[in-house]
């Protein structure tokens, strides 16, 4: 398989008249210990000087990722500690001006033998043909019924994401998750828990469990069942789930964008007909710093989500924040932790301004904050992934 490096900001030694981005420019030269032991790496950047090291620093975990990605990456396989994720891959079209799109598509099976899950994998990469992409359907590591639910999937999925930027020339904000069956399974639990992963999502033909869609306000949701699919009840309730969407998106105009689709006729198999989910995802781009979040925590918890990171020693199951931003506000207007950080940019808020955050309407802080390159180099190497780069972190006691 053909592997390229897609660095899209390049690593350049131009003549910087900022002090601060010199220094940091010198040191990448010569580097001598670590990059947020540097003086410069905490000292206040403007907007401009910013900008440049955020290019920087972009760059420089391209080449990290790169050496860290390649091997598997060559092998098609993403392997975290014990958990392996072999991948079948396909591209179609011509690379965009704005990067590639990436499809992330899941097969079915699972309480079964090895045997039969692999077949459905190997049938997952022709299920779904795309005009433009990488379609990657990837191997379960476990031959259970819960092929997509469990821990340790969601890091192998960041780094395969990870891998696709670097090798493929993927635009992260046009990543799209699919899945059928017991990969609609995944879909149902996977899309509400990621949520700040994909640009769409579409279920075809899953259960889903007790899994939440309230985490689903900024990403488009699509749901496809065969009317005559009854098996555990999976045609029943994925109408009572896109009711369940109809309430959301009637109550949050604007949000909870979905299209549920109960094929008549149809049972679990729905003869290709939600193939249209492609084209309906593609129209789709992640908003990285959507005004208003809705966090729940599901049965796999997560430390970050778009521009909040909940304490890691406080995660559990069913816990939540709701917050937004208006102008140069930041609303907490629900919270179950004690603690939470707030990562902004100048995407987000005027930064050149006074920040100002309200807990359930009660001001508990407002200052000027200072962009620095310790913190785009931390949240970026946290995060892994290029939209979320932040220069200002906000620690605030709830």
């Amino acid at each position: 398989m053909k592997k390229f490096l897609f660095c899209f900001a390049l690593l350049t030694t131009a003549v910087f008249s900022h002090a601060q981005i010199t220094e940091f420019e010198n040191w990448i030269k010569s580097p001598e210990g670590k990059l947020t032991e540097q003086k410069f790496a905490t000292e206040k950047l403007d907007r401009k000087e910013c900008e440049r090291a955020h290019e920087i620093i972009d760059s420089l975990w391209i080449r990290e990722a790169a050496g860290r990605l390649e091997r598997q990456w060559g092998r098609l396989t993403i392997s975290n500690d014990s958990l392996k994720l072999a991948c079948a891959c396909r591209t179609f079209g011509i690379m965009p001006q704005d990067g590639r799109s990436l499809y992330i598509s899941l097969h079915g099976g699972g309480e079964c033998p090895k045997e039969v899950n692999d077949e459905q994998w190997m049938n997952q990469i022709y299920l779904y043909p795309i005009k433009e992409g990488i379609y990657v359907a990837p191997r379960a590591p476990w031959n259970t019924w819960n092929l997509w639910h469990r821990k340790g999937l969601d890091e192998l999925f960041e780094e395969l994401i990870q891998a696709c930027v670097v090798f493929e020339g993927v635009n992260p904000n046009k990543v799209y998750l699919l899945g059928y069956s017991a990969g609609g399974d995944g879909v149902w639990r996977m899309a509400p828990r990621m949520a700040d992963k994909w640009a769409a999502a579409s279920m075809m033909a899953g259960h889903p469990g007790n899994a939440s869609q309230v985490n689903l306000l900024n990403l488009p949701f699509m749901i496809w069942m065969g009317a005559d699919d009854a098996a555990y009840d999976r045609n029943l309730l994925a109408r009572k789930k896109g009711e369940v969407m109809d309430s959301l998106e009637a109550a949050n105009p604007g949000k909870y964008i979905h299209s549920t689709n109960i094929i008549e006729g149809k049972g679990h198999w729905m003869e290709s007909l939600d193939t249209a989910a492609i084209g309906w995802m593609s129209e789709y781009r992640r908003n990285p710093y959507p005004k208003r979040i809705v966090w729940r925590q599901e049965e796999v918890v997560r430390e970050h989500f778009y521009w909040l990171t909940a304490p890691a020693d406080e995660l559990a199951h069913g816990k939540s924040v709701e917050a937004r931003i208006e102008g140069n506000t930041i609303h907490i207007d629900k919270c179950d932790y004690t603690r939470l950080t707030i990562s902004l940019n100048d995407n987000m808020v005027n930064l050149d301004k006074k920040v100002t955050i309200l807990y359930k309407g009660k001001k508990i802080a407002s200052k000027k904050l200072r962009r620095n390159i310790t913190n785009l180099h931390n949240t970026l190497n946290s995060r892994n992934d290029r939209s979320y780069c932040f220069p200002c972190l906000v620690d605030v006691e709830l």
